[in-house]
């Protein structure tokens, strides 16, 4: 099971001290907390694709691949990819040129986003937004599989005799996630594929994330990938530690209050109720997390939200401290435990260019 971080990117002012960093500060934090996820034994760092203020990170592939650089063992992701607004033939092109850069360790995560004015932005209309993700997948998987594309839809331009540069590295596309956090067809069009399938898991009860992931399941399934307990499931989390709970709630309970997204709403105490958000200590982290096996089954990935609502850098880098050296340790030897034989690890380029060999050499008897 692959353990990591996901950041959104935003540039929010710190509410206990009144301070906004600024995108330069926000940029070079992100990259931080990369270099620490891989210090502290972290398997994935994902950054979000965001193109309008309060985020910075617009051009993910430039940021991941300097992140490669830096590091030795980070699996590099995205927690979306706007499959929807960007162009599938330049995804196609800039993420297999980072496989190459980072010797394999990329995958990426297929979204739509969450800003509506996105798509007018890059020429698009957001009335056919599950019909672009549709549309633009299917070209993006043929152009990762097959040398020569000829192709025409209802979106862009058609393609003739038309080869993306440079080809997947061994051969073999990076391993896509579709994200989505309430939408069947999403959820529908990884199981087609036999892609994986990431439930944000952040702001939704469990019920919902149940249904989700039980859709995909049982899509996975029915197109004969393997096992409904063989599809390959990824969950958001988000989480604020200290040693001891009642400093961790202390603490969080402004950047809680005044986050973007769900501050000013409901309270700290009914938001942890309601949703898999965890404030407490590393053992609360660690009894909450493995009580998601228990409506998802075994899953492949565990990401972490940490860097969010203006906390300051020393602040998240402390969590990435608790969350490696006392969380993740106890959370891998006890899914790996309970995780079934036939139930698969996460993918990896490694087990996806074995199992491609594996598949040639079969098919040559």
């Amino acid at each position: 099971m692959q353990f990591g971080v996901f950041t959104v990117g935003d540039v929010t002012v710190d509410p206990t001290t009144g301070r906004e960093p600024t995108e330069h500060e926000r940029i070079k934090a992100m990259v931080a907390i990369a270099l620490k996820a891989e210090e502290v034994g972290l398997d994935v760092f994902a950054t979000g694709e965001h193109h309008n203020p309060p985020f910075v990170p617009s051009s993910p592939t430039t940021m991941l691949g300097f992140i490669a650089a830096r590091t030795e063992r980070l699996l590099l992701s995205t927690s979306t990819t706007l499959i929807t607004t960007n162009d599938p033939v330049k995804i196609a092109e800039d993420y297999a040129m980072l496989q190459h850069l980072a010797d394999g360790r990329v995958d990426l995560m297929m979204g739509r986003g969450n800003t509506g004015p996105v798509y007018p932005w890059f020429g698009q209309d957001i009335r056919n937004g599950i019909p672009l993700a549709i549309e633009n997948y299917d070209l993006l998987h043929r152009l990762w599989r097959e040398d020569v594309v000829d192709w025409k839809g209802r979106f862009r331009t058609p393609l003739q005799s038309f080869t993306s540069t440079p080809r997947p590295l061994d051969g073999v596309p990076p391993f896509v996630w579709h994200g989505s956090i309430r939408s069947p067809e999403i959820a529908e069009q990884a199981a087609y594929y036999g892609d994986g399938f990431f439930a944000n898991h952040i702001f939704w009860p469990k019920e919902h994330t149940q249904r989700m992931v039980g859709l995909y399941r049982q899509r996975y399934a029915h197109y004969g990938h393997g096992s409904a307990d063989q599809a390959i499931v990824g969950l958001g989390g988000q989480v604020f530690m200290r040693r001891n709970s009642q400093d961790a709630v202390r603490e969080f309970r402004p950047y809680f209050d005044n986050a973007p997204v769900y501050g000013h709403g409901p309270s700290l105490e009914e938001f942890t109720a309601q949703t898999p958000l965890t404030v407490g200590s590393p053992q609360q982290v660690i009894d909450r997390t493995l009580g998601f096996r228990d409506y998802v089954g075994d899953y492949q990935r565990q990401l972490f939200l940490m860097d969010h609502a203006g906390l300051p850098l020393k602040t998240v880098l402390e969590q990435l401290d608790l969350l490696g050296e006392e969380v993740v340790p106890v959370l891998r030897k006890e899914f790996e435990s309970l995780r079934p034989a036939h139930v698969p690890a996460a993918p990896t380029h490694a087990s996806l260019r074995d199992a491609a060999d594996r598949a040639g050499a079969e098919a040559g008897r």
